[in-house]
């Protein structure tokens, strides 16, 4: 297998910027997170930044969401970028950030009630439904990770999000369906090599 070499980008990416923001101030404040690129809905249509679209992926409320979100990344990407192929794999974690962030803002709006939110979780939930839709191209697997094993995982997380607060549930679902999605337009099942016959 092939080093997982976005990943490994992604993983430090999100590191450095918890990092340095830790240095400036609380990553676990609200208004802090705010003012660095952080998700608020009415900063996106009131003053029109939609670059918190793209840039509140790569934001963690705390060292245990940092943490979580990158042991997910980390264990889900490895096998998936091989499988995918590794600029594919960034197309799809990048898109599903994105579909998560979309829905979220949906439900706000809808809801008229407008939080702060962070994290890479809507990309990641798309590299699970990703990954759900590839196992369903290959008997049930790929790789060591089969696609039961992280449909129950998917829907122990999406469950635990809705039984306790300050869990962006929405923004799950939303990375969740694009990643499906977006693994149906990209992902091309490889043909198996055949060796030469022995009987030849």
């Amino acid at each position: 297998m092939k080093k997982p070499v976005f990943t490994i980008f992604l993983v430090i990416i999100n590191v450095s910027v918890f990092f340095g923001l830790s240095f400036i101030g609380m990553t676990e404040d609200a208004s802090f997170m705010a003012e660095h690129g952080a998700m608020y809905v009415p900063y996106v249509l009131e003053r029109g930044e939609y670059y918190r679209i793209f840039t509140s992926m790569f934001l963690h409320f705390g060292f245990q969401h940092l943490m979580n979100n990158m042991v997910m990344l980390i264990a889900i990407g490895y096998t998936l970028e091989n499988e995918l192929g590794r600029v594919k794999f960034l197309i799809l974690y990048l898109l599903s950030g994105v579909g998560g962030t979309f829905v979220s803002m949906y439900q706000d709006i809808h809801m008229n009630e407008y939080a702060v939110a962070a994290g890479a979780s809507g990309a990641i939930f798309g590299l699970i439904g990703a990954t759900i839709y590839v196992a369903l191209r290959n008997h049930g697997r790929v790789g060591n990770v089969s696609g039961r094993g992280l449909v129950f995982m998917a829907a122990v997380t999406l469950y635990y999000g809705y039984a306790n607060g300050g869990v962006d549930n929405f923004a799950h679902v939303g990375g969740l369906v694009s990643g499906i999605m977006l693994a149906f337009l990209l992902y091309r099942k490889r043909k198996k090599e055949v060796g030469p016959d022995p009987g030849l």
